[in-house]
């Protein structure tokens, strides 16, 4: 039995989770699990088998659920207590809460409220895969989940893909062949990769390459477990819109708009598919 049953003032507490092995969790975490007047869980389930795991009792309180379908009723019961005075501890399912998880409704109002909202930091899917990935680390990009429809998707992909730091990116294990295959045809097959699976359990994995051998070894297999993927940054020289423009309108004269965007792409070292849509455009002009 590891922590202690502390005085805590007034206010709100993100709790930090394991995203895996249970005995990541930091000693604080357990003093504010074990100490605030008031629990509040993305999962009341998994949050009271990590209190039990730890020994740390409920002692006549009731878990509150609190995820993205409670809607209003359960963030006023947490912020009814928070204007009684009462500490109140909340933790998503695994990891740092509000990062992909729920949270951010509850945070904003209670500091808008005026009540102390503060933190009890600790594993994160995100930092653990930068570590482990093999990619910089100076400068990184957090883009959560992307869109399930492939046509939403690569227009996100699109939106990040001249992004001056790591890509990181939360998969299931069911899209990661689509993600990976749309990844490589727009940042481009050479890009270095990294996908990380399990993190921090029994069968952690980390498999590194470029975008195209990562899309070609999960076309026909389905991973199992959480997946983290990582994209290095754009390494091509910056390149003027103005001349990419000028190079298509030459190209277009003599060569047809398939033929040209192929041609300037290539010229340029840029992905295919945005330079063939700017040829159409010019194309119809």
């Amino acid at each position: 039995m590891n922590f202690q049953n502390i005085s805590l003032a007034a206010g709100l507490y993100f709790v930090a989770t394991p995203i895996g092995t249970a005995r990541d969790i930091t000693l604080r975490a357990l003093d504010v699990l074990a100490s605030a007047d008031m629990i509040a869980a993305e999962d009341t389930r998994s949050l009271r088998r990590l209190m039990e795991i730890h020994g740390i009792p409920l002692g006549g309180r009731r878990i509150q659920a609190y995820h993205d379908h409670s809607g209003a009723g359960a963030r006023g019961k947490i912020m009814d207590a928070l204007a009684a005075g009462q500490s109140v501890a909340y933790a998503s399912e695994a990891g740092m809460p509000l990062i992909a998880d729920p949270g951010y409704d509850l945070g904003r109002q209670a500091a808008e409220a005026g009540h102390t909202v503060t933190c009890a930091p600790g594993p994160s899917a995100v930092l653990t895969a930068l570590t482990l990935a093999g990619l910089p680390t100076d400068a990184f990009f957090f883009a959560g989940f992307l869109p399930n429809a492939s046509g939403a998707r690569r227009s996100r992909i699109e939106a990040l893909r001249d992004i001056p730091g790591t890509l990181v990116f939360y998969e299931s294990p069911k899209r990661v062949a689509g993600c990976l295959s749309d990844l490589s045809d727009i940042l481009g097959s050479d890009r270095q990769a990294a996908l990380c699976r399990e993190l921090t359990k029994k069968f952690e994995e980390v498999r590194r390459g470029s975008l195209q051998d990562l899309a070609e070894a999960y076309r026909d297999q389905t991973p199992k477990g959480e997946v983290v993927l990582l994209v290095d940054r754009s390494h091509s020289p910056s390149v003027n819109e103005s001349d990419v423009e000028e190079a298509l309108k030459q190209a277009l004269q003599t060569h047809s708009v398939r033929d040209a965007a192929d041609l300037v792409s290539k010229m340029y070292e840029l992905p295919r598919r945005p330079i063939y849509q700017q040829a159409l455009k010019l194309g119809k002009g």
